[in-house]
């Protein structure tokens, strides 16, 4: 059920509506996800949330990257909170030229967010199937993850399986990164050798 803004900037690209942090939730409860939720000040910046930290601490902290490249294309990267990602060797990684951030518009556009509030759970808003999605394969080993349900005054609680389970039914499948020792290099690894993928 999408939300009834009026705001006529907050549109996706085909000039619907973006789904709303309530109506998320309430399909995740639907779908028998359990999550909990936590109502906090706005956080921009994993400065923020380190500073606001409202969950436990750990691996399941992210920090999510939408990326786009000269042709258009787009990839909404989540990864540990203190990953240090390079943008040359991810492109390269992923096959996608030169990357640089998406700009306000776009992620309007195709997740129906603002700034601060990126985070796979707003892929359910690409209904165009344009972003791909892309995390870290230390992710996928923690038992849960910590992420804003589509707004940055809320952080939801929810096991990465059924999250992961959640963006499948969404059409956005993960693709699995495996970052190497040093922290910054990075390939593309199949599906098999992760315990929630």
């Amino acid at each position: 059920m999408r939300n009834t803004r009026t705001d006529t900037t907050d549109h996706l690209i085909d000039g619907s509506l973006p789904e709303s942090s309530d109506a998320l939730l309430a399909e995740l409860t639907s779908l028998g996800i359990e999550t909990s939720t936590t109502e906090h000040a706005p956080m921009f910046t994993v400065e923020d949330s380190k500073a606001l930290r409202v969950t436990p601490g750990g691996m399941g902290d992210i920090k999510n990257l939408f990326l786009r490249n000269k042709k258009g294309q787009m990839w909404l990267i989540s990864c540990h909170e203190d990953r240090n990602v390079d943008l040359k060797i991810l492109a390269k990684a992923l096959g996608g030229g030169r990357f640089s951030f998406a700009s306000e518009s776009r992620m309007m556009q195709y997740l129906g967010i603002r700034p601060g509030s990126v985070s796979p759970f707003a892929l359910v808003n690409d209904i165009t199937g344009a972003v791909r999605f892309v995390i870290d394969y230390a992710l996928t080993q923690t038992e849960v993850i910590y992420l804003h349900p589509l707004v940055n005054t809320r952080t939801t609680t929810i096991a990465t399986s059924d999250l992961l389970t959640y963006c499948a039914r969404t059409g956005h499948k993960a693709e699995i990164i495996a970052f190497g020792e040093d922290g910054v290099h990075c390939t593309l690894m199949e599906h098999e050798g992760t315990d929630h993928v």
